[in-house]
């Protein structure tokens, strides 16, 4: 259907929904998968990939809720334009953490210092 490889690594620590997620975001970002690609039904991946229907389920649904893919009723599910929609899903992000962030009285200074260190657990000390 498309160059999309995923692998399950069933001894792993990481859940196998966050595994396919992950794997598909990644190829999705790099462009190994194009946008509007048709990725295989649920039923079709989770039996390719010996895992239950629920499970591919739920990582279509984590990958549509960050704009990776969208579903489209019986034309299936696509990859999404990514760059767009990541973008602005981050800036929807940061508008509603910077709302909060006034609502608890944090300064300015503080709620920026907040975000640098979560975004320096996330990257890395080199991100």
């Amino acid at each position: 259907m498309s160059a999309m490889q995923l692998s399950i690594d069933h001894a792993s620590a990481t859940p196998p929904y966050e595994q396919v997620r992950a794997q598909i975001a990644e190829q999705a970002r790099s462009g190994v998968l194009p946008t509007g690609l048709k990725l295989p039904t649920v039923r079709a991946l989770a039996e390719d990939l010996g895992l239950a229907p629920n499970t591919v389920a739920r990582a279509y649904r984590e990958l549509e809720a960050d704009g990776v893919v969208e579903t489209h009723g019986r034309r299936g599910t696509l990859i999404a334009a990514a760059g767009d929609t990541a973008h602005r899903l981050a800036a929807a992000a940061a508008a509603e953490y910077a709302e909060r962030a006034v609502r608890l009285g944090v300064s300015r200074e503080d709620a920026l210092a907040a975000v640098n260190g979560a975004l320096q657990l996330v990257y890395g000390a080199d991100g």
